[in-house]
């Protein structure tokens, strides 16, 4: 009889257990943190299944506009979506973040203050990138054109990694972020565990310097300033995955150009916190078939997945992809979503690196003008907006059952039982 009083207690457990886990498990107030190679959540596994939004400032700067905001993260969370990606930055040009440096927009802060406070409300996690690799909003050449305007012998877009004014520049923009008071929550951001991670850049890239040392240099540093100023947060560089000099052999998966950057020695910097991997085939690779395509999406996602896995031991998130269907159909699309969710479920169940995809991009109702091919949105009925809300459901189940293997495990601990079996689903 004891031992089939064992199990049925157990069961009567697992059952409270699962019913609990709406308030520990599934609660989105504390910090994001990483435990080995998962992100984890109040001590629960967590999955990063979200979006890239890059327009929540700008749009919701004009409090008019704010309604797309709200109705926008809405459509993310009845669909199971858990975080979102966005810019904190617009430097200079029409309708800025940072007038000059030092010098900010009032209005255009309290929009990111609104998407913020939005986002907490609706239970979605933010992460915000600091600076923009490319021209648009202002960009690192905004950057190098202030210190050039001062004096600094500064000419190349490249010049961002290492002149010590620019450098002084995005710092103070860093601590300005960090340290903005959110007129909406009352909370500063460096205190809101709403913001999951802090972003370096949007794609930062040094193509003066094939070697990858600048930008291996300038993360190392500005990864240190971050954490000096906020322990809380995560952070990650904002990295596409290609590959360097610290993998010769891996070099041959990257497409034809000059980054400047080296996954594997970038990412194994001390501060940085988990791993990012971009994929545009449909842009890397415009004169090649749909197969071709394909197949590299495949070896790239396999050997980025199984290098934070083996070599990094961090999570990974696949922070951008997506399919312009200006370029092809909504077949085309799903299938890329259903390839890229694919990879991440396979790891993911078995307590693997994988730890969520942000597609590009997530729009609303009447923003016809962002739209730029790869939009979607959500309230839209799709073949896409399925697999999305499809993945949500497989990503919150393996969460739900490893919650329950934790709570059983902290139970049997309790009370003298050896550990139960760790690894991943069957």
């Amino acid at each position: 009889m004891k031992p089939l009083c064992l199990v049925t207690i157990l069961s009567i457990l697992i059952q409270q257990s699962y019913l609990k886990l709406g308030a520990d498990a599934f609660s989105r107030d504390g910090f994001v943190r990483t435990k080995g190679v998962q992100f984890s959540l109040n001590g629960y596994p967590y999955y990063a299944n979200g979006f890239n939004a890059y327009w929540l400032m700008y749009v919701a700067s004009d409090p008019s506009q704010r309604p797309k905001i709200s109705a926008a993260f809405q459509e993310a969370s009845r669909h199971g979506l858990t975080v979102a990606r966005t810019w904190a930055f617009s430097d200079g040009g029409y309708r800025p973040l940072q007038y000059s440096p030092g010098s900010y927009n009032e209005d255009m802060f309290q929009g990111l203050d609104f998407a913020i406070a939005e986002a907490r409300r609706h239970g979605i996690k933010i992460i915000l990138s600091f600076a923009n690799n490319y021209v648009s909003f202002g960009g690192k050449k905004q950057y190098v054109d202030w210190a050039r305007s001062r004096g600094r012998p500064v000419s190349s877009e490249d010049d961002f990694f290492t002149d010590f004014l620019v450098k002084d520049f995005y710092k103070n923009h860093i601590k300005a972020v960090l340290n903005r008071f959110n007129t909406f929550t009352k909370v500063h951001y460096r205190d809101d565990p709403t913001i999951m991670a802090w972003e370096l850049m949007n794609e930062p890239r040094c193509p003066s310097d094939p070697t990858g040392r600048t930008i291996q240099a300038w993360i190392t540093e500005m990864a240190a300033h971050v954490k000096s100023l906020d322990r809380n947060h995560l952070l990650e560089a904002g990295l596409e995955g290609f590959y360097g000099q610290s993998s010769p052999q891996s070099k041959t998966l990257n497409p034809p150009g000059q980054f400047g950057t080296d996954f594997i020695a970038n990412n194994r910097i001390p501060g940085i916190d988990f791993v990012t991997v971009h994929s545009y085939p449909d842009e890397w690779f415009v004169d090649s078939n749909e197969q071709s395509q394909m197949e590299f999406l495949n070896k790239w996602l396999d050997a980025h997945i199984q290098d934070a896995q083996n070599v990094l031991h961090k999570p990974i998130i696949l922070a951008e992809f997506g399919k312009s269907t200006k370029k092809a159909g909504s077949a085309q699309r799903d299938a890329v979503f259903n390839t890229v969710y694919g990879k991440i479920y396979e790891s993911a169940k078995r307590g693997g690196s994988a730890a969520g995809g942000l597609f590009w991009q997530l729009l609303g109702n009447g923003m016809d003008n962002f739209q730029d091919g790869y939009g979607i949105i959500l309230s839209q009925s799709s073949s896409t907006v399925n697999v999305i809300a499809q993945q949500s459901r497989k990503l919150t189940l393996i969460r739900r059952i490893f919650a329950r293997m934790i709570n059983v495990e902290k139970w049997k601990r309790a009370r003298g039982y050896g550990p139960v079996r760790k690894g991943g689903l069957n």
